[in-house]
C-alpha cells in the first residue's frame, strides 16, 4: 500500500484511541491527561473525549482522579484468543492424569472482564466428586481459584482486578486482613481453604505462571474425603500432585504465553 492509499484509509480518532493504549501500556502508575498529550506530542484537549470513551469503555481506569491506567480489559478479551485456547489444549491431558491419580476433579480457571472463569473441567475418575461447569463465573473473594488469581499478581494488577470485580458484581471491597492472606497464599505457593458454598469441601488451588512469573490461571482442586476408596491420596498428597501438576502446565504456559506475543 502506498502513501497516498494509506492517507485515504487514515481513521485519526482510532488512532488516536491506540496511541494511549500503547502509551499506557509501557508505564507503571498511570499519566496525568497533560503527561500523555505531551508524551504524543498534541494538546491536551484533543485527548479528552477519546480519554473519557476509553474509562466508559473499561479499557482505562482513574486513579487519584487525574491519572489514568490501563484496566485489565485487555487481558480479559485476550482469554478468548488463541493462547488461551492452546493452553487448555495443553492442560487438558495433564488434568486428566490429575484427576486420576488424585481421585478427585479439577478445574482450569482465569480471570476474564471482572470475574474468575472456569475455561476446563475433568470429572473424578469415580462417581463421587464435585465439579463445575466449564464458563461458570465465580467470585475472587471467596474462592481457592480466585484466592490465587489475585494473589499472584503484582498489586496494581490485584487492585485492577479487584475494583473490575466489584463494579461487575455485589461484592464489596476488602479488609486488609484479605490482603494479608493473599500475602500469605502467595509465600505458601498454594491456597487451601474450607469451601464457602459447599459443606465437607476443601479448595485446593494452584497457580499456573506465564513466562513473567504472574498467574495466568489457577488449577483448582474441590477436595473431597472418599471414605469408600481407602487408596485415595490424602490431603497432604492431593496438594504434592495439584503443585507437580502446575509446575508441569507452568512450563508450557510460559512457552506458550511467550510464543504467542
Amino acid at each position: 500500500m502506498d502513501d497516498s492509499e494509506d492517507e485515504r484509509y487514515r481513521a485519526p480518532a482510532l488512532d488516536k484511541g491506540l496511541d494511549i493504549l500503547e502509551l499506557l501500556a509501557g508505564v507503571d502508575g498511570g499519566l496525568t491527561q497533560a503527561e500523555i498529550a505531551k508524551k504524543l506530542d498534541r494538546s491536551p484537549n484533543e485527548f479528552y473525549r477519546m480519554l473519557d470513551r476509553l474509562v466508559r469503555r473499561g479499557y482505562v481506569t482513574r486513579l487519584d482522579g487525574d491519572r489514568y491506567s490501563l484496566t485489565l480489559k485487555l487481558f480479559g478479551l485476550a482469554q478468548l484468543h488463541a493462547p488461551v485456547r492452546r493452553l487448555v489444549s495443553y492442560a487438558t491431558p495433564l488434568m486428566r492424569e490429575l484427576a486420576e491419580t488424585s481421585q478427585q476433579a479439577n478445574q482450569l480457571v482465569v480471570f476474564d472482564r471482572g470475574s474468575a472463569v472456569v475455561i476446563g473441567q475433568q470429572e473424578a475418575p469415580n462417581y463421587w466428586g464435585i465439579s463445575i461447569r466449564v464458563g461458570s463465573h465465580i467470585s475472587l473473594f471467596d474462592t481457592g481459584s480466585g484466592h490465587v488469581l489475585l494473589a499472584f499478581r503484582s498489586p496494581e494488577e490485584r487492585q485492577m482486578m479487584i475494583s473490575e470485580h466489584v463494579r461487575s458484581t455485589d461484592k464489596t471491597a476488602q479488609s486488609p486482613e484479605f490482603f494479608t492472606r493473599l500475602d500469605q497464599i502467595r509465600d505458601r505457593g498454594y491456597e487451601m481453604m474450607a469451601s464457602m458454598q459447599t459443606a465437607g469441601v476443601y479448595n485446593l488451588s494452584a497457580p499456573v505462571r506465564g513466562s513473567d512469573g504472574k498467574a495466568i490461571a489457577a488449577l483448582s482442586i474441590p477436595y473431597i474425603s472418599v471414605i469408600n476408596t481407602p487408596s485415595a491420596p490424602d490431603i497432604t498428597r492431593t496438594i504434592e500432585l495439584l503443585l507437580a501438576t502446575c509446575e508441569k502446565l507452568s512450563h508450557l504456559a510460559g512457552s506458550t504465553v511467550g510464543s504467542s506475543a
